[in-house]
């Protein structure tokens, strides 16, 4: 089997025996675990071990305490709070960006931002959604060890060179961006923390994309991806409809991730980023796990969904706007620079 065929079902492969592993053994938040399958299987090579396993729980632990110590901040001085909340997204997404720290960068995101808000709601809600956490990267890590062996790597060592952090002043930019983008949401979920924590994710989600830089790409790729992740996850729930089990919930997403693996790894055509195809993903499961969970508490699944859908519109709207401001922001100071050296 070829090795882009071999990353295809790997990813596949994990993300959706994670979600039927989440949901048969009830874990708190189920549908975070197969988005932390995506995250730590979508770039190729073998899973990591006992040791490295262990030290990314502790580093886990340890960022997203950071929003456990916010919470009594949050309640007794609130501005002093959020200006912390603020410098400490920068700082998070200046780690991501120009560090290339990726997952501590996202870790500490979701420490200011989820942990801090749902402490607010209550304490027990924060250490929940912590265990949920730690419980869906172990899950996913274990799923790893079991696909892997099918699919493995080539044992010579990748073809393509690691992304190198941007460099430079761009990185500035591209972190303050990110920061502009998340904190608004943050503060609006301060207003009513159960019923604004997906969008929080989706606000991380959209702030953690540090490649994209002009104000164009920013809206075909978060705009598009998030209309395209909507209407699959329509599809999905249509589709589960037929025959609701766990069984088919597994089978289903198997199916639907070996098409966007596909797409990601280029196997099947696509003028669009892999990076705009794991968009869809991280959406359609953001949106398809609290639909699950309004089902089984009897609620109305499709008035809360299009709630869901057209927050998460919004955002991105905004997410859109906030590119486009600051790339016009920059390029005006760029122009200014350029003609002061001309005249010197």
């Amino acid at each position: 089997m070829q090795l882009q065929a071999r990353r295809v079902f790997r990813l596949s492969g994990t993300i959706a025996l994670t979600l039927a592993c989440a949901y048969a053994l009830q874990l708190p938040l189920p549908f975070i675990a197969p988005l932390f399958a995506l995250l730590l299987t979508a770039k190729p090579g073998p899973p990591m071990g006992w040791k490295a396993l262990l030290r990314l729980v502790l580093v886990v632990l340890l960022t997203l305490g950071i929003g456990l110590l916010l919470v009594p901040l949050l309640t007794y001085y609130p501005v002093s709070a959020i200006l912390i909340v603020g410098l400490g997204l920068y700082f998070s997404f200046h780690l991501t960006v120009n560090k290339g720290q990726t997952l501590v960068g996202a870790f500490l995101t979701i420490g200011f931002t989820l942990i801090s808000v749902a402490g607010t709601a209550s304490f027990a809600f924060a250490t929940t959604v912590i265990q949920s956490l730690v419980l869906g990267i172990i899950l996913a890590i274990l799923c790893q060890w079991v696909v892997y062996p099918w699919f493995p790597e080539e044992p010579a060592p990748a073809e393509a060179a690691a992304t190198r952090p941007v460099p430079g002043e761009q990185s500035s930019w591209i972190a303050l961006r990110g920061m502009l983008i998340v904190l608004p949401v943050y503060l609006l979920a301060l207003t009513n923390p159960a019923m604004y924590m997906a969008i929080i994710m989706k606000s991380v989600s959209l702030g953690q994309q540090s490649s994209l830089v002009t104000a164009r790409s920013a809206g075909r790729e978060l705009l598009g991806s998030t209309f395209l992740g909507g209407c699959f996850a329509i599809l999905f729930w249509m589709l589960l409809g037929l025959s609701p089990n766990l069984w088919m919930f597994f089978l289903w997403m198997l199916l639907l991730s070996i098409y966007f693996a596909g797409k990601i790894y280029r196997i099947i055509a696509t003028r669009y980023p892999a990076s705009f195809w794991t968009n869809v993903v991280m959406t359609l499961l953001i949106l398809l796990g609290p639909a699950v969970e309004d089902s089984a508490n009897g609620k109305d699944v499709y008035a809360a969904f299009f709630v869901r859908m057209g927050l998460f519109v919004a955002v991105t709207l905004y997410a859109w706007l906030a590119v486009y401001l600051l790339e016009l922001l920059r390029l005006r100071r760029l122009k200014l620079a350029a003609t002061e050296s001309t005249l010197c």
